[in-house]
């Protein structure tokens, strides 16, 4: 990720990547599998990683490496985004800041290596340099603890649960067999966000285009209906026809990053004001950092019979100084945007 501030718009598009490069200490932006933690203290626990609505355990979506190198405190800096994927809910979003200086507990002063480590295994990493255990099934801070075997981690008791059910049961008694981790069907598939710099695209074309095609329709309404359509319908169109525009060069874009910027919205309905964008704990506002595209829908592989997650934008506010409050996880804010049908 480039130095977050003011400046051309970066895209985000998701790609494979080898295991190695997903991992914390390559500073990832990344979709899916498990947290690639960036500080290792001070991590957000089960009740911050609940779903407000219903109150089960989130899943970890995608998370964005951010820095900003004029800002000490903030040379390695991320953003994680959870949300909820339980049906019939599929509707609970929560997103955190973590900073750390350059000079830290946790990682070299020195960039990482570009190279594959000799050892490039798959090996899930549960306990992290500060001694914080993860749990089993989703990556998250297990502060639980299986009363048989002592050894198995989780942050609750759904995932204690399904661990129990997907192997558990039967590795629980066996030292030797507890280091492999099932596939607990709960995590998204993971992909490396590779960040490129958005190429300008000019909108007069498609705009006339669309004019036209609005013209054609209407041809034979009455005179008051047509004011009453237009009004509404040639607000809705340019919002969407903007949208539709700004991603046309790039339609496979899963997020836009562009600290301070304004987002694309896909609908004119569900915009947020200025007062619905709740203050930093700090003080400070919240800015518009990023937006994640529903494009990303497509990699999840979330669609089932019923309910599954869904969104038009997900668009990330975040605190306009970059606050640090100790050392932990700052949650920050996100406001959802549905898709709504356009005429």
């Amino acid at each position: 990720m480039a130095a977050a501030g003011a400046g051309p718009v970066e895209l985000g598009f998701a790609e494979a990547a080898p295991a190695w490069r997903l991992r914390s200490e390559q500073f990832p932006s990344k979709v899916g599998g498990r947290p690639a933690w960036l500080g290792a203290a001070g991590l957000p626990g089960p009740e911050e990683l609940a779903c407000a609505l219903c109150g089960r355990p989130l899943a970890f979506l995608l998370q964005l490496y951010a820095p900003l190198p004029e800002r000490a405190d903030a040379f390695h800096r991320g953003l994680f985004l959870f949300c909820c994927r339980a049906p019939p809910c599929c509707a609970g979003l929560r997103v955190f800041r973590n900073q750390l200086p350059r000079k830290n507990d946790f990682y070299s002063y020195e960039p990482p290596s570009e190279d594959p480590p000799p050892e490039t295994g798959e090996s899930v990493c549960l306990q992290l340099k500060s001694g914080a255990h993860l749990c089993r099934v989703c990556g998250c801070l297990g502060p639980k603890t299986c009363s048989r075997c002592h050894r198995a981690r989780y942050c609750s008791k759904e995932h204690q649960a399904l661990d129990w059910r997907c192997g558990h049961k039967q590795a629980c008694p066996h030292p030797d067999l507890d280091g492999t981790i099932p596939d607990h069907n709960f995590l998204f598939p993971e992909f490396e966000i590779v960040i490129e710099t958005e190429e300008e695209i000019t909108p007069e074309v498609v705009e006339k285009e669309n004019e036209s095609e609005i013209v054609g329709s209407m041809g034979e309404a009455p005179e008051e209906e047509l004011d009453s359509m237009a009004k509404h319908e040639s607000k809705e169109d340019k919002i969407f026809q903007k949208f539709k525009t700004k991603i046309a060069l790039e339609p496979e874009q899963i997020l836009r990053y562009g600290r301070g910027i304004a987002p694309i919205w896909i609908s004119g309905e569900n915009i947020p004001q200025e007062k619905d964008i709740p203050h930093c704990p700090c003080g400070a506002k919240r800015i518009f950092e990023f937006q994640v595209m529903p494009q990303l829908l497509n990699y999840l592989k979330a669609d089932r019979l019923g309910k599954s997650v869904d969104w038009g934008v997900l668009a990330i506010f975040t605190c306009a100084e970059s606050c640090r409050l100790g050392i932990g996880y700052t949650e920050e804010f996100v406001w959802k945007q549905d898709i709504t049908d356009t005429p």
